[in-house]
């Protein structure tokens, strides 16, 4: 028995020895799990950055966050940029209607952006000014004899099928001299954009007419002078069956003509020489909506269809 015992008793110590020993397979189960999660830290660091780990979880945070707030706020952005433009492109419009509801009733008319066409009020146009002999004042745009010869004929392009009839047109030379004519005519090819062609008495006021050719810059204007009222006049040879209207003494261009018919308004085609034609008669003989390049709109009732009669009516464009 005592060999026994002092075996077990050199094993005991043996025991003990290797214990307490430094770096002992105690330590090294606890080290295991602190070395994998280094490793696993430093793996997660991107090869070759100095940069922690942690930005690029924070930089996707906010666009993982923004999301909802961009959402709730793409709307508000998009809002406010379509008003804006629809505000733009309405004021001239919204601004007109509103006489012109006190005066017809009528609904909101088109855009005025798209009722000027290529001339714009307000806007500043270069070209030349020449000049030609108006005689009695009649021109393209039918209106007959003019008792005031500051007129002049608008470029085949601007004329655009008649829009400018009417205008009353600022022009400038380059010598400080300015003139307000009113378009009454047409001045075919080759008259360039921006060309004006004056009465003789007209472009006296600005140069001598040996001149020839002047340098000019132009603007369509909405005159403080202007008839009381505009008139209407059905052109010769106007029935029931078919009719041609055209309206004159207007304070500014005309962009569209209606007539009611069916319960409702039809727009009437423009010719080139000024008048809306009702090819069918649709309307002929009632009543009638005008609508200037800035979108006010003006109704006329109780015309009767009275061929090259010029009939006045008791509404005029307002001043802008």
């Amino acid at each position: 028995m005592g060999i026994p015992l002092a075996l077990v008793a050199v094993g005991v110590l043996v025991f003990l020895a290797f214990a307490l020993l430094p770096g002992s397979g105690g330590g090294a189960v606890s080290a295991e799990p602190a070395a994998a999660s280094v490793a696993a830290t430093e793996s997660s660091a991107p090869p070759g950055d100095g940069a922690p780990a942690d930005p690029t979880p924070s930089a996707a945070a906010p666009s993982v966050t923004s999301p909802a707030p961009s959402a709730t706020g793409t709307p508000s952005p998009s809002a406010t940029p379509t008003p804006r433009p629809s505000a733009t492109t309405a004021t001239p419009t919204t601004a007109a209607p509103t006489p012109a509801a006190a005066t017809t009733g009528a609904g909101a008319a088109p855009a005025a952006a798209s009722l000027a066409g290529r001339i714009k009020p307000g806007t500043n146009y270069q070209g030349v000014a020449t000049s030609y002999d108006a005689a009695d004042g009649n021109g393209a745009c039918s209106f007959g004899p003019s008792g005031d010869m500051m007129i002049a004929a608008m470029n085949h392009t601007d004329y655009e099928t008649s829009k400018a009839c009417g205008a009353s047109v600022l022009v400038r030379a380059a010598n400080g001299a300015s003139i307000t004519v009113r378009i009454v005519n047409e001045c075919p090819l080759p008259c360039a954009p921006g060309q004006l062609d004056l009465s003789h008495e007209a472009f006296a006021k600005l140069a001598d007419l040996s001149v020839g050719r002047l340098p000019i810059t132009w603007t369509v204007l909405s005159p403080g002078t202007a008839p009381a009222t505009m008139s209407i006049r059905y052109k010769a040879g106007s029935s029931q069956w078919w009719c041609g209207i055209q309206v004159i003494g207007h304070r500014n261009p005309v962009a569209a003509l209606e007539v009611q018919s069916g319960g409702g308004w039809r727009q009437l085609t423009r010719t080139d020489y000024n008048y809306f034609l009702s090819p069918d008669g649709s309307g002929c003989g009632g009543s009638i909506r005008v609508t200037d390049v800035y979108g006010e709109q003006l109704t006329v009732d109780g015309l009767a269809v009275k061929p090259d009669v010029v009939q006045p009516t008791r509404v005029q464009f307002a001043r802008h």
